[in-house]
């Protein structure tokens, strides 16, 4: 299955190029067979566009035509969310500082991460802030995140949108497709379920807490009183393959875990879970242990029958 992202990028690629839609996806799946499948629709069309010589750089882009790897990147958005700036010592031991936001445009919202600190300057002294609208040149897509860096710009635009999308964006996929640094949605069972693990983080910064003998230590807020908070691993089978699935705390309740301290009474609901089948929503990433993919639960929905049959008509 692929998503609105591949044709949009499909269509660029035909307009470019003068062939014809159909011959360019033929090329695409050549090349992804050439691949034994190892990228995605959105990569292996990026690389037939380089081929036929067709670059998107400097080409001012919407938000949903990016895909991971394009450098020089050019694109304007407004801020919707804007994460505190964050200090870090570098290797070599300097001081440096980093600062996320979310961006998003009429046709959907992306993660952009500032490393400049003359960038981070312009939000330190209230030049740019939430809800300003900015334009970004030169910047580069890292997986599914557009980063900045010296030779980027990061300026107030006069531009203006009537509306934005400001909903979280995930592709629809199923599970035998799902390539690292995707954000993804997918319909699939509970195959099993394992332990939960609990941790503890700090009540303000909900940074992970390390115990200190009887008591618990946040590296920003000293000796703390922590919150304790639970994370479980699943495997999701939707019928093309399983994956192993993360969820934390906030989304046990969604899968029916609510009895975390109730042995008993776990293990029952842990049982209940097998063969249910839901709706997860979440981030693929590299679990760097087993050197394989996992997913990052952040969303999980019951079926909804009637949007299910709605959608199975409209294809």
């Amino acid at each position: 299955m692929v998503n609105g992202n591949y044709e949009k990028v499909l269509d660029k690629i035909s307009r470019a190029s003068g062939l014809d839609r159909e011959e360019i996806k033929r090329k695409i799946e050549a090349k992804r067979a050439k691949l034994s499948d190892l990228v995605s629709y959105e990569g292996a069309a990026q690389i037939v566009a380089a081929e036929l010589g067709i670059n998107f750089e400097n080409e001012k882009l919407k938000i949903n035509e990016l895909l991971p790897g394009m450098r020089k990147v050019n694109v304007t958005g407004k801020i919707i969310s804007l994460s505190p700036i964050r200090a870090f010592k570098t290797k070599s031991g300097d001081e440096s500082k980093v600062v996320n936001l979310v961006l998003a445009d009429d046709t959907s919202n992306i993660k952009v991460v500032l490393w400049d600190t003359n960038h981070i300057a312009l939000l330190e002294n209230g030049a740019i802030k939430g809800e300003s609208i900015v334009e970004i040149k030169n910047a580069t897509m890292r997986d599914n995140e557009l980063h900045l860096g010296s030779f980027s710009e990061f300026k107030i635009s006069d531009e203006f949108f009537a509306k934005i999308m400001t909903e979280r964006v995930a592709k629809e996929k199923k599970i035998s497709e799902f390539v690292v640094s995707d954000s993804v949605r997918t319909r699939a069972f509970i195959l099993q379920s394992f332990e939960p693990k609990f941790f503890y983080i700090c009540r303000e910064c909900k940074k992970k807490a390390v115990g200190d003998g009887e008591s618990f230590v946040c590296t920003e807020h000293g000796k703390i009183i922590p919150e304790k908070r639970a994370v479980i691993n699943i495997v999701l089978d939707d019928g093309t393959a399983t994956i192993r699935a993360v969820l934390f705390h906030e989304m046990l309740n969604l899968i029916g875990l609510t009895e975390l301290e109730n042995i008993e009474r776990l293990i029952a609901q842990r049982e209940g879970l097998f063969g249910k089948e839901m709706i997860f929503t979440g981030d693929v990433r590299t679990n760097k242990f087993f050197n394989e993919p996992e997913f990052i639960v952040d969303g999980v929905s019951e079926i909804n029958l009637d949007e299910l049959i709605a959608d199975l008509e409209k294809r």
